[in-house]
């Protein structure tokens, strides 16, 4: 596997690729069940979320933080995203899809005008189902493409 740092950018589908080569090289595919590999992803998630314990609340851009504690922030994400990705990959969900889904159906929950500037959960607006954003049209449209 060669390539890894030649551009700036890459795509979910360059990373799943390169994570069924990575896996395939090794012969790991036997040990890639969705079940391990859901369980190695929480366990990333806790090695992510002890870079964050006892450090209270940390403004954007991580002021203050060394470079080695930054690597190691990108390391721990990094983790994570490609445990994602292979878990998607093995249960044959294209998660890009999925995510732009999910913001799609996001928009309905949390329409502007009830949830600009809250914090408050979906449960607790007060939407109306057939007019969100003031567009029952569109929101019944995106809400019917979505079932």
């Amino acid at each position: 596997m060669t390539g890894v740092l030649e551009k700036d950018g890459v795509t979910l589908e360059e990373l799943k690729e390169k994570m069924a080569e990575f896996a395939r090289e090794r012969d790991w595919d036997q040990f890639h069940s969705p079940r391990n590999l859901l369980l190695a992803l929480v366990g990333e998630v806790g090695e992510l979320s002890e870079i964050f314990q006892w450090k209270g609340e940390v403004p954007r851009g991580l002021p203050g933080w060394k470079e080695e504690e930054k690597q190691h922030l990108g390391e721990e994400l990094s983790d994570v995203l490609l445990y994602l990705v292979r878990l998607s990959d093995i249960c044959g969900v294209d998660l890009g899809k999925a995510a732009l889904r999910k913001l799609e159906l996001n928009a309905i929950k949390y329409p502007v005008k009830l949830s600009k500037g809250s914090s408050k959960k979906h449960t607790h607006l007060n939407v109306d189902k057939s007019n969100v954003n003031g567009d029952s049209a569109a929101a019944a449209a995106a809400a019917a493409g979505h079932q």
